[in-house]
């Protein structure tokens, strides 16, 4: 999932219900992607999947941003915007490799790694300090995704791997999104994200192309569809109530990818599973109320 965009200075009255039901239809846009790809890596190529994931959402991204197309486009660091949609660009096709072998719980419950990981790589990348409480935060959300992977076991494919790479990517995609929203828009950022993923995924799906069936034309749109509502949706919900309000609906999409996963593809997690997912989950809400504390205390000082 995308990191929170940042709200506006002069922001309406707050809708916390409506911010949280937002969240909820977020994640599940979001898992419904990642259902949709499982599927389609069943008969089709990785580059054609991800390039699907990218050329629908950039359709998508055109249609909800018309009124506003001549202004979104404008940024004030193209480079950044350009490496931001790249690295998205890599996660998912990590992803996506990896969730052609394992189930959608295991890949979303280690893809939870990735704020733990934005609070680790925020002391060299963006110069922040990190305190003992928020470092042991860090530590327990590492222990919780060695539990699901279980390195040396020999019980968990090696393509779990693939998701702790794009665990690290999508870290490296959520500092550069906090960056970019001191100078551009959250529009102009989601308007880029689909158009250079698109380009750049547009060089490798003809390499590698199979003809897809006409469900699968389907599924590949729904799957770009969902890719640009879900990025929506998430703008709108931060909107509409504050980070605290909403961060612990942000887990519900563990819920989801466990229902889907059982739905579609008869796959459970197993207890390892589980347990590593928990573990994960209590340690980013851990470290998110942490951060927000601190925050409600520098305000503090600083009026006073």
């Amino acid at each position: 999932m995308a990191l929170p965009v940042s709200r506006p200075a002069a922001l309406a009255d707050e809708n916390v219900p409506r911010g949280i039901g937002l969240m909820l239809t977020t994640t599940l846009f979001f898992v419904l992607i990642d259902t949709c790809g499982k599927h389609l890596m069943e008969q089709m190529s990785l580059a054609q999947v991800v390039w699907a994931r990218f050329f629908f959402h950039f359709l998508a991204v055109i249609i909800l941003l018309s009124p506003k197309l001549h202004r979104v486009w404008r940024t004030e660091r193209p480079v950044l915007q350009i490496f931001r949609s790249a690295l998205l660009l890599i996660t998912t096709f990590l992803f996506f490799a990896g969730i052609r072998e394992l189930p959608l719980a295991m890949a979303s419950s280690i893809m939870f790694l990735s704020p733990i990981l934005v609070t680790a790589l925020s002391v060299p990348v963006l110069k922040e300090k990190l305190g003992p409480r928020r470092t042991i935060g860090v530590f327990v959300g590492l222990i919780g995704a060695l539990i699901i992977v279980r390195p040396g076991l020999g019980e968990v494919p090696l393509a779990a791997l693939y998701f702790v790479a794009a665990a690290v990517t999508n870290a490296f995609y959520q500092l550069t999104t906090r960056m970019l929203r001191e100078t551009d828009d959250a529009f102009t950022t989601l308007f880029y994200t689909a158009l250079v993923g698109t380009v750049l995924a547009s060089t490798a799906a003809p390499t590698d192309w199979l003809a897809p069936t006409s469900f699968d034309w389907v599924v590949m749109t729904l799957m770009g569809v969902c890719g640009a509502l879900g990025h929506f949706t998430l703008i709108q919900a931060f909107r509409s109530a504050p980070p605290s309000a909403l961060m612990p609906f942000a887990y519900s999409g563990l819920v989801w990818a466990t229902l889907f996963g059982f739905l579609f593809f008869a796959n459970l997690p197993d207890g390892y599973t589980v347990l590593g997912a928990a573990i994960i989950a209590g340690s980013g809400f851990y470290i998110f109320r942490r951060e927000q504390q601190l925050a409600r205390e520098a305000r503090t000082a600083g009026g006073g």
